[in-house]
């Protein structure tokens, strides 16, 4: 069954900014991380068996956090894995069909193609701002959030959450998922009642959070 989330979030594009004091470019995925080019290229031409179709999602996962610097070798063996999917959504949904790392990786970029589809959304923006003013710091979040609340707020965690991903900090990246997720879902009433455009944020914050936890409970 496909993953509710994913299916929600459509053909939602990856578009991550870079956090404002650091720059994506400056991470480089380790020299033991790569892609099998026998597997890539079986599996572009499906014939690759189930056991190695799990070791290249795996692979995948991995390499995801450095896309911003793939080498060109890597680069181009992704554009033939993209080539076979057709779109970011159906590559996530590939990934989520796999336990542990993929699937937690796959659900962790679904929530950040979500965390910066609200980031600039004025009543959102609002409503955190309202929020923090009764709780400066939401739970879970002390160490992640600046003092402004802005229109780079979401997109800036969802910044940490993928530098977390690189760094194979995977448990501290769920955990920041979950909290945020929890966060907006505590605001996301407030949200709607300044501009009913916000539409079902409850209900995608609440399924992203169920998905996270369960993806990191196999990791």
């Amino acid at each position: 069954m496909r993953n509710p989330t994913l299916s929600k979030i459509g053909t939602q594009l990856l578009r991550l900014r870079h956090d404002s004091s650091q720059s994506s470019q400056d991470r480089a995925a380790p020299t033991d991380y790569g892609l099998d080019r026998r597997q890539v290229a079986d599996f572009v031409t499906g014939t690759l068996d189930a056991e190695g179709e799990a070791a290249l999602a795996h692979q995948v996962a991995r390499l995801l956090p450095f896309h911003w610097t793939w080498p060109t070798r890597i680069a181009e063996a992704m554009s033939q894995i993209m080539d076979r999917f057709g779109d970011q959504r159906e590559l996530m949904a590939w990934l989520d069909r796999h336990p542990g790392l993929p699937r937690l990786v796959a659900r962790l970029y679904v929530f950040m193609g979500l965390l910066d589809r609200y980031s600039a959304m004025p009543a959102v923006v609002t409503a955190m701002r309202e929020y923090r003013e009764r709780t400066p710091y939401p739970p879970g979040l002390e160490s992640y959030l600046v003092p402004a609340t802005d229109d780079d707020t979401l997109a800036s965690i969802a910044f940490k959450v993928e530098k977390l991903l690189g760094e194979e900090r995977t448990r501290e990246a769920a955990e920041l998922g979950v909290a945020t997720a929890t966060w907006l879902q505590q605001i996301a009433p407030r949200a709607r009642e300044l501009d009913p455009e916000v539409g079902d944020l409850d209900e995608l914050m609440g399924q992203a959070r169920q998905d996270i936890r369960s993806a990191a409970a196999g990791i």
